[in-house]
């Protein structure tokens, strides 16, 4: 596949979708993006809230919405972990009567048994499926325990370069592939393809504990690798989402874009804008 020309036509189909994300009507917007995924893939899009980090709840509702997407997992900012039962669930239903599916939050560390118990308490109040976590090691007999009472599924986010505790999708199913199913992992393709690993071979290798997703590009298959508008990156996005598709992958794929944080929706867009262009092709 030559993967920079595919970039290219992706980008012209891509910055149609993003204007209509950005501009007038957003619901017809959402009503074909929502009938162009089902057509295609099992999975569906939605939104790592940390994108949108510089942001308040309220905003981030509305910008999520404005992108067209559906899905969000809420970052401690937008969801604060030691708020009060009654904060978090009045916020986890603000979220949800604006329309989106609050699946999921996090990236949530945890350290020691408290943090574990502060975790799984906080996300039985807001009505979460998923915790996008990084438990260290000997907490894992812990978490399991707690996967088990709560029926919460743990998806623990590699963090690439000079993370020493899970750099690599490998390095969380080596550890997790013992334990119940329900807990997996959320890959960060990023920090994935920093590391020099093809994306799309590490979800095949961990098909069976693939629980979410991150997706995002960047500059360079190297620990200096920066986030950019996805398509304008070293990853190859068409080859990832199909690959996704092969092993029959059915949750989220969520976009966590990390560049301009004080000004994120131009490159959120045009990112949305390329993987829907990216899924059309594949129906």
């Amino acid at each position: 596949m030559n993967t920079s020309l595919n970039r290219r036509g992706f980008l012209q189909m891509a910055s149609g979708a993003a204007l209509a994300a950005l501009g007038g009507s957003t619901a017809s917007a959402q009503s074909a993006n929502a009938s162009s995924e089902k057509a295609t893939v099992a999975f569906g899009l939605g939104l790592a809230s940390y994108t949108l980090r510089q942001f308040d709840l309220d905003q981030v509702i509305a910008m999520t919405k404005r992108v067209g997407l559906t899905r969000i997992t809420l970052k401690s900012m937008h969801m604060p972990l030691d708020a009060s039962d009654a904060q978090i669930k009045s916020m986890a239903q603000k979220v949800r009567r604006a329309g989106l599916d609050l699946y999921g939050a996090g990236v949530i560390y945890m350290k020691n048994e408290a943090q574990v118990q502060e975790a799984f308490h906080y996300a039985q109040v807001a009505g979460l499926k998923v915790i996008v976590g990084v438990p260290d090691h000997p907490l894992l007999p812990l978490v399991e325990k707690k996967v088990k009472e709560t029926d919460i599924c743990v998806a623990i986010h590699n963090h690439g370069p000079g993370d020493n505790v899970y750099p690599a999708p490998a390095s969380v199913y080596d550890r997790v592939k013992t334990l119940d199913k329900r807990i997996g992992l959320c890959m960060d393709i990023g920090h994935t393809q920093r590391l020099g690993i093809d994306p799309c071979d590490a979800a095949r290798q961990c098909a069976d504990r693939l629980l979410d997703v991150h997706i995002k590009d960047v500059s360079s298959a190297t620990a200096q690798g920066a986030t950019l508008e996805i398509g304008r990156g070293v990853i190859d996005i068409p080859g990832f989402l199909t690959t996704l598709k092969q092993i029959g992958y059915a949750r989220t794929v969520g976009f966590e874009y990390e560049k301009d944080a004080d000004d994120p929706m131009p490159g959120l867009s045009e990112s949305v804008g390329y993987v829907r262009g990216v899924l059309d092709t594949m129906s």
